[in-house]
């Protein structure tokens, strides 16, 4: 019988009589992504079931998916763990496994505005924004980063950019916002370009923050790029959202594209979004430092 006919069982289970699969395809987990999940199985226990096969002889399950909420459930001290217990071929358990991390639908993220202002309105429970962001496990600074779209006087062309996705996070949305105040005309330019284009494409923050350096007069050789880009009353057929050809100088600095993606994979953020990535590694620093852990 296929794992699509096995009918599964609800059952709270003993975290000690759960093993690991095997045949898991993630190899590497990181220790500091677990324990901003520990903390939220602290603060509300396990959300989402693990998923086992059935109990052996011995009375012990073993993994099909589920194994960093399983670990983590145990560094926040859980002694039962909720678990669908479902049998599963062998010869079926790597493919549940890698169909269950692709997603294909199941886990869609909220968009950056979506989830600022759900973690305002939590954050408005508490009497500091230091006790609100202990909550997520994080330190104010990350509460103030997670809630600027919520916070921020966004116009509704910039709102709607934001939402639609194709503003690669709300720090992009309100220096977009701030460059509007500065220069309606350039900014007015910029939000044009960026509704044509591709589904798919989202315009990086640094491109905003050159083209808002170069108004505010602090001009260098990567703001001079980004106005040729972005303001020229030229026609040119290099979108703003692309890289701008650069002089040997600048580009000897580019970032690697390919290990961008591969440390937002790593860290679970939007491919090539290094605003968001330099944001992450900095807590990732921070926590090993002994600083307060990464939210999430």
């Amino acid at each position: 019988m296929s794992f699509k006919e096995n009918q599964p069982q609800f059952q709270m289970i003993d975290v000690t009589l759960i093993d690991p699969s095997p045949a898991n395809p993630r190899q590497c987990i990181d220790v500091n992504a677990l324990k901003s999940l520990a903390n939220s199985i602290q603060k509300k226990g396990l959300i989402h079931p693990l998923l086992v096969q059935p109990a052996n002889t011995s009375g012990r399950h073993t993994l099909i998916v589920g194994e960093r909420r399983w670990r983590a459930a145990v560094m926040a001290g859980e002694k039962t763990v909720p678990a669908l217990i479902r049998s599963c071929d062998p010869n079926e358990v790597l493919e549940v496994q890698v169909f269950e991390n692709m997603g294909l639908g199941m886990r869609a993220p909220l968009d950056p505005r979506d989830m600022a202002n759900a973690i305002q309105t939590i954050a408005e429970r508490f009497d500091t924004r230091e006790t609100a962001a202990e909550h997520f496990g994080g330190t104010s600074n990350w509460l103030n980063q997670a809630t600027a779209a919520a916070k921020a006087n966004l116009s509704p062309k910039i709102t709607a950019l934001l939402d639609s996705g194709k503003i690669s996070s709300a720090g992009a949305a309100i220096q977009l916002e701030k460059l509007a105040q500065k220069n309606e005309a350039k900014a007015e330019s910029l939000i044009g370009q960026i509704e044509q284009m591709p589904e798919g494409e989202k315009l990086a923050k640094k491109i905003v923050d050159m083209a808002l350096s170069e108004e505010g007069g602090r001009r260098n050789k990567k703001g001079e790029a980004a106005t040729t880009m972005v303001a020229s009353d030229k026609e040119s057929d290099t979108p703003p959202w692309d890289d701008a050809p650069s002089s040997s100088a600048t580009s000897a600095r580019r970032l690697n594209p390919g290990k961008v993606k591969m440390v937002a994979n790593i860290l679970g953020l939007a491919d090539g979004d290094e605003e968001e990535i330099l944001v992450r590694l900095i807590d990732e620093f921070l926590a090993l430092k002994g600083e307060g852990n990464p939210p999430f």
